[in-house]
């Protein structure tokens, strides 16, 4: 008998707005259609447009009458990201659902954001962190869920604290998890704000296993010309429905993050199958590098300074 692939039923989303970034390919593409078929209406911010207008048609030709709007963001640029905000700020809709989900991985020299920060921690944390500062008041009007996709990779290594932008040796794989480890440290501490500020948004964190998407492929603009090895193995075991996950699966857990009534704020989600690398999704331990209030409050005060953005000042109860 051929195995069942997991799925989730998710809510009806008429008249809610839904910001996804990375939505132009793999797991973000996945999730926008999904979101787009339960009747959300979608906000897809992408650095590529030919790549963000594939994505629509992708998503129209199974959801006619889908209401998408592309906007221009590059994660890597804060004078981006304060654009992408400020257009949307102009249009003035509340914003009920935002999924973090783009992101850069272990490029295999150290590269630096438009700002100077080391790509992956400038990208998959900094540029997130900067662009929910500034849609606040959008998020806080339509109440919003927050979810942040963060990764396997922030259960290991740790932050860099004396080198956050790694300019004194640099490691791929030691600065993608701290780029996940900061992100998810965010996320929680978001949460926290949240509740003690009163703002109305639930933040929550997601991870979708692992599965064979571009984050590992030949990628020109990270210096990667040709697919790793490790993405090879992955494609191949995937394929054949062994240990690795699918698109269509990995992105349950961030739809499930986003959008059940069942997933709470300050909780981890991702795949409940095989040391959690493929499967149904699932509330899960959080990883111990995330468990840290003290972690959480430092990382939010750095990324405030070198992000030159303010969040409101609210006292949390571990900060009392």
């Amino acid at each position: 008998m051929a195995k069942s692939t997991p799925d989730i039923r998710v809510p009806d989303l008429t008249g809610k707005l839904a910001v996804v970034t990375g939505a132009s390919d793999g797991v973000g593409l996945g999730l926008a259609t999904r979101l787009a078929g339960a009747g959300a209406e979608l906000v897809l911010p992408v650095r590529n447009p030919r790549k963000g207008e594939a994505a629509l048609a992708k998503i129209r030709s199974l959801h006619p009458d889908a209401e998408l709007a592309l906007l221009d963001l590059d994660l890597s640029s804060l004078e981006s990201v304060a654009a992408a905000a400020d257009r949307l700020t102009e249009q003035g809709r509340p914003i009920h659902m935002l999924v973090n989900n783009a992101g850069v991985m272990t490029p295999p020299d150290r590269q630096t954001t438009k700002d100077g920060f080391e790509l992956q921690f400038g990208t998959n944390h900094l540029g997130h962190f900067a662009l929910v500062a500034r849609l606040l008041p959008l998020l806080r009007a339509g109440r919003a869920r927050v979810t942040s996709q963060v990764s396997v990779a922030a259960g290991q290594h740790s932050v860099n604290w004396d080198d956050l932008q790694w300019e004194r040796s640099y490691s791929g794989n030691g600065s993608y998890s701290q780029s996940k480890i900061a992100f998810g440290l965010f996320g929680l501490e978001l949460e926290r704000r949240s509740r003690a500020g009163g703002w109305g948004i639930t933040s929550n964190l997601s991870h979708p296993g692992v599965t064979p998407t571009n984050l590992l492929a030949a990628r020109a603009e990270v210096g990667r010309d040709r697919d790793t090895a490790k993405a090879r193995f992955i494609r191949a075991l995937s394929a054949r429905g062994i240990l690795f996950g699918k698109v269509e699966t990995a992105l349950l857990s961030p739809l499930y993050a986003a959008t059940s009534p069942s997933a709470e704020g300050g909780r981890l989600y991702g795949p409940s199958g095989f040391r959690h690398l493929s499967g149904p999704p699932a509330e899960q331990k959080l990883y111990s590098r995330l468990r840290s209030t003290d972690d959480a409050r430092r990382i939010w005060r750095i990324s405030e300074d070198l992000a030159g953005i303010r969040f409101p000042g609210v006292r949390t109860e571990a900060s009392a």
